[in-house]
């Protein structure tokens, strides 16, 4: 008999692992607590894989050889307890197709940076000529992609949850890009355990792959010590000299892999695409992976300079009445939110709120009172915004929908502001995601 997998989630990552599942011969049934997409049903259908929808019958997941479980599940759900008690593996999307590449991944994690990295390191290694898949938390799922293609390199973003259950899974390139408090909820409100998360990234590493992280983030180097991995650490700042990694001299980027790497790669950052300290951070992750894989100078400093951002991130809509409008919609943490407030110069109108996830304001406060006139708030309960900033600013204004709140800080803005839609928070209260809310930022705006 073939192996029983059970799949308990059917978005894009639950069914690209039944069709991966479905085409190593293995018996399948993909299971969702929700209503499944019309999309994943037909194909499900199309490949003779049985699902249910709007609840999960025990009798048919209990019965699994292993589980391969949905990344929005949290472990204190009832049936993932009953499963763990009957020591049924559970594993995730990333586990499982992992088995079946023998591709590089380049793996890329952290709290806030991670999708314009991944994106960016894609980019690279699209324009250098490499057969290289995008997945992960981004774009098509890992899964599927390792069942219908044949590629040579994966760049994978990857969550803290993509990770939980993620075992055997090597890393070539494992990057951490910073960490801070997020998603304390899943974690049993320890930080720790969020940490340890991110940090499984370089667990499979051996001395032949690298330890991409950040040298000026404070919880990444505390913890470095008492990660046992096995990769070369290759460190990146823009405040220290380093004797290997990427550093700055001056305005100028260095990047060597060895203290006597005799062929840097260098770069002004004034030539950089992405703007703003943290996208510094970001482009000198990606150049490292570049530079270890010996792509060409040339097409490296091409690629860094010509690269889009990603939707929903810091993306510039454009000017009405002088006002310059940015749909931040991917700022769903308080160190986003952090980021997109210090890169902008101009007086701020910021629109902010959501479900709140055990936000802690602090780190904003500096800047709010230095950069923001206005802040609009866009949620069903905006008390802790009110509590946290009613000092910091002249003003505090309530709306309930997207259309209410640009309307709001276009009216209150004027000529030579930023109206900044970086949320701090998720979007589950009014939207469907934070793209839905990124979009209707942006007809909103188009409708002024």
């Amino acid at each position: 008999m073939s192996k029983r997998i059970v799949i308990l989630g059917a978005g894009e990552s639950g069914t690209g692992s039944a069709v991966l599942a479905k085409a190593k011969g293995l018996d399948v049934f993909v299971s969702d607590k929700g209503t499944i997409a019309e999309k994943y049903k037909a194909e499900l259908d199309g490949i003779g894989v049985q699902w249910e929808e709007g609840q999960h019958t025990e009798a048919l997941i209990l019965n699994a050889d292993e589980v391969i479980k949905s990344p929005g599940i949290p472990d204190k759900a009832a049936l993932i307890k009953a499963l763990k008690e009957q020591d049924t593996p559970i594993i995730s999307e990333i586990e499982f197709a992992a088995r079946y590449t023998n591709a590089q991944l380049h793996c890329i994690t952290g709290t806030n940076g991670k999708t314009t990295t991944t994106s960016l390191t894609y980019h690279i290694l699209q324009k250098a000529g490499l057969n290289v898949g995008l997945g992960g938390n981004i774009g098509q799922s890992f899964a599927r992609q390792v069942a219908t293609g044949n590629f040579d390199h994966f760049v994978l973003e990857l969550s803290s949850f993509q990770l939980d259950n993620t075992y055997t899974a090597r890393a070539n390139n494992g990057v951490i890009c910073n960490i801070t408090p997020d998603h304390l909820d899943r974690y049993d409100y320890e930080l720790q355990n969020y940490i340890n998360s991110k940090f499984r990234v370089t667990q499979n590493q051996t001395a032949d792959d690298l330890f991409i992280y950040c040298a000026d983030d404070e919880l990444t180097v505390q913890n470095l010590a008492q990660q046992k991995g096995n990769a070369k650490p290759m460190p990146f700042s823009i405040y220290k000299t380093l004797s290997y990694g990427a550093w700055l001299e001056g305005n100028q980027m260095i990047i060597k892999l060895t203290e006597d790497d005799s062929n840097p790669f260098t770069m002004l950052i004034e030539e950089f695409a992405l703007k703003g300290k943290h996208n510094i951070y970001n482009t000198m992750a990606s150049a490292i992976i570049a530079k270890a894989l010996n792509i060409r100078k040339e097409v490296i400093r091409e690629s860094l300079t010509d690269f889009k951002n990603v939707e929903h991130r810091l993306e510039s809509v454009g000017k009405v009445r002088g006002m310059e409008f940015i749909n931040d919609s991917k700022a769903t943490n308080v160190n986003s939110a952090w980021y997109a407030l210090e890169s902008v110069e101009r007086p701020i109108i910021w629109i902010a709120g959501g479900v709140d996830k055990g936000n802690d304001y602090t780190m904003l406060k500096p800047l709010v009172r230095e950069k923001v006139k206005l802040i609009v708030c866009l949620g069903v309960d905006n008390r802790k915004i009110h509590e946290a900033f009613a000092k910091d600013v002249k003003m505090l204004v309530n709306t309930t929908s997207m259309p209410e709140a640009v309307h709001v800080a276009y009216k209150m803005g004027e000529q030579g502001d930023t109206v900044l839609l970086s949320p701090a928070c998720a979007s589950f209260d009014l939207f469907e995601n934070y793209e839905d809310r990124g979009r209707q930022f942006k007809r909103a705006v188009k409708n002024l």
